[in-house]
This record gives C-alpha cells, structure tokens and sequence, in this order.
C-alpha cells in the first residue's frame, strides 16, 4: 500500500507551499509515479526543501576518518582540518579561516557510545528517532558485537566507490521500534517497495556483485541477529530482506557534505580587490591539486538517504531539476535546471555529469544494472538509431574502473 499524498509532503519545509508547487501523479505501470509542476518553475528555482525519513552515513567513508555527524551527516571537521587531511599536508594554513562554518565547540557525543553529533539538537533528534536502538554504548569499538559484524560484513562486501549501506536498512528498523505509531512509519516506508521479487533478488545482487551472489545468506543472518523485531518479522525472511535491499539500492539518494567545499564557495562569493582575487584564486587552484594528488575523488563525507518526495521523480538523460546538499548536511534542494510549465513532469538524471555524456548504449546498461529499467526520454528515443555498442573509449574506462576496484578492494585491506 502506497503512503497517501499528503504524507508525501511531509518531510519538506513549508509542506503547504510545496504541495501548491507540484504534485505526484501515476504515470502508469511501468513509470510508476512521476512529479509534476503544478504552477510555473524558473530556472534557478528551489522547488522544495525535504530532509530524509532516515539516512545514514558510508561506512568505509566513516572508516576512513570522513567526519561526520551522526545524524545529518554535517561535516564535523574544520574547512582547515579538512584541507589538512586530504592534501597531507600538515601544516597547511587556510587564509580567511572565518569563512568557516563549523562550530566545534557546539559538537556533542553520545554518552554511552562517544559517537559525534554537530549540535544538541541533532543528538537529541537522533535519540528520540533511532539511536536508542542502535547505541552500542561501551561496545561500540567490540567487533563481536552483532553490528559491528554486520558492518564488517558489508564493508567486506561493498568496497568503495559506496552507493548504499546495511545501516540505512538497520535504521529503517531501528526507527520503527522506537516510533509511537510504528503503522504510520511502516506505510511511510511502504511507499518506497514496489519491486517484484525477482527484481528485489537482482538488485540486492547488484549492490553486492556477482562473486558475493552465495553471501547474502551471511549479511541476512547477521541482520536478523542484530536487529530481530517481531513488529517487522518481514522484513528480516529472505525475501523480505530482499525487498529492503531492493528498496535502499532504487531508491536511496547520495548525499555529500564537505567543510571545505562551503569554505571554497564563501571563498568564491567574497568582494576582494583583483590582487588579492588572484591570490585566493591560485591557492585554491593548487590545494586542489595537491588534494588530488594525495586523495584523489574521495573529498567528500558521503552517504545516503531514503528522500519521499524526491524519489518520486523519475530519471531523465536531459534532466529540467537536479538535487544538492548546499547546507552541508542532509537537507536536499531539488532545483529547477530549465524554465518548467504547469504540467510539465519534473525529472532528475540519476547519471553522473559524465555518464551523462556518454552514449545512449551506455547510458542504458548503466541504468539497467542499477535501476532495473530501460530509459525512454526524449533523448534517447531521437537516439535510437545509434549502434547499440560501448564506444572503444569507454570501454576502456570501464576496464579501468574495473581494475581501480581490484586495486581499492587490495588497499582497503590496510586501514
């Protein structure tokens, strides 16, 4: 049973003023749901405001000391401290440090557990929805304890680059057994499961990849162990678990937050006379450099979430909206990429700026493996007569990508 409309307004700020902006429609079996415009959008525009029904935070992401808080996944190290780590460069000194808004001295744990929260608010925010149910107090370092093997077994599983994880299913759970009103935040959830089950059992597979297909079993053990509740007896049967898989893996957005990026863009917006522009200018140019040189693509404290109202848009490969994270936490601004007219269908890419650009056949097997589904927008039908092949050049990407995760999955091996 899908969530009623109204509810998928709910998590949005100014719920009203949203729900007078677009609305959600059935398209039809196969699209599904799609969200329209339901008055004029200008390009720029913020459609909405929503923060997510849960979300939580990469765990080798976590593992490789990306700070972040525990609830809105706000990054907790300074622009400077931030810079520091991912350049190597110890004694790195940010110019302008009071363009930084981090607030260390507002950051507080968890009492039992010592896990970092930014503020009171999200500490208190995360106790009364999940934490309760998954503080491991004086555990949290004891790899015996069942979460702790449950997170080991999905980092053995799943290396980086990360697109989901076992603990935005663990706080699906954990949010149920604390909720007042466990049946409304069930149909909540509802609203996310619509896969059929050969369609749950392949993507599960997809998160995990083919040469963990006999692991399953394990991670499904191991959940069961450390979750088990008996109002979601479910979720924890094979293909209950299956279904949650299906559901994190389709539906579970990205998110990423970065101290430095927020310093970067304060850094941008600043009136300076030309000299000192310049200066600014080039330093940030060359701290990126040396960023790349020591870290490479992970700058980011990454994560996912599971957004109501955003995961009713559909995919386009000529998107007219794009979602961002410009607070540095987990609120997600869906914007307007185009002018949009009443009726319109809103539409996101769930591609990548590059796969973006790749060609149609590309695209498609990209979508397929993650997304079950053969993409139909209007760029891809005018490219219909396009050879269904990979062109050489990506296919050598691919071929690398394939032997950087050889090489990651080594490496991950010495943290």
């Amino acid at each position: 049973m899908a969530a009623p409309l109204d509810d998928m307004f709910s998590f949005c700020a100014d719920p009203g003023k949203v729900a007078g902006s677009v609305e959600v429609r059935f398209i039809d079996n196969i699209k599904g749901k799609g969200l329209f415009a339901k008055r004029s959008i200008k390009r720029g525009e913020t459609i909405f405001v929503e923060r997510p029904l849960v979300s939580a935070q990469f765990l080798w992401n976590s593992l490789y000391k990306y700070k972040a808080c525990e609830y809105c996944l706000r990054a907790l190290e300074t622009a400077e401290e931030n810079a520091r780590r991912l350049s190597g460069i110890p004694g790195l000194i940010l110019p302008h440090p009071e363009l930084c808004r981090v607030r260390p001295e507002l950051h507080q744990a968890c009492p039992q557990c010592q896990v970092m929260y930014c503020s009171s608010e999200c500490r208190q925010a995360a106790a009364d929805q999940y934490h309760r149910a998954l503080c491991l107090g004086p555990s949290q370092e004891d790899p015996d304890h069942p979460i702790n093997k449950l997170k080991d077994a999905w980092r053995s599983m799943h290396y980086p680059p990360e697109t989901s994880s076992v603990m935005l299913m663990a706080r699906m759970v954990a949010v149920v057994k604390q909720a007042k009103d466990k049946a409304h935040w069930q149909k909540l959830f509802s609203h996310f499961c619509s896969r059929t089950a050969n369609e749950e059992e392949e993507m599960a597979h997809k998160l995990l990849g083919d040469k963990f297909r006999g692991q399953l079993a394990l991670l499904h053990s191991l959940f069961r162990e450390a979750l088990y509740d008996d109002h979601l007896s479910r979720w924890f049967v094979p293909e209950g678990f299956r279904s949650l898989f299906a559901l994190v893996g389709t539906n579970g957005q990205g998110i990423g937050t970065s101290s430095l990026s927020q310093w970067v863009h304060a850094c941008d917006a600043c009136e300076l006379p030309a000299q000192q522009r310049e200066q600014l200018d080039s330093f940030i140019d060359q701290l990126y450099k040396d960023i790349e040189k020591e870290t490479g693509e992970f700058l980011n404290c990454e994560g996912s979430g599971l957004f109501l109202l955003q995961s009713s848009c559909n995919h386009s490969c000529i998107p007219n909206a794009e979602a961002s994270f410009p607070d540095n936490n987990f609120l997600l601004h869906l914007s307007a990429l185009s002018d949009i007219s009443p009726g319109e269908e809103i539409c996101i890419s769930y591609l990548d700026c590059c796969q973006q650009d790749r060609s149609r056949h590309s695209r498609h097997k990209i979508l397929r493996e993650n997304y079950l589904f053969v993409c139909s927008c209007p760029k891809c039908i005018s490219q219909m007569d396009e050879l269904d092949v990979t062109s050489e050049e990506e296919e050598e990407e691919e071929a690398e990508g394939e032997t950087e995760g050889d090489e990651m999955e080594d490496e991950m091996t010495d943290v």
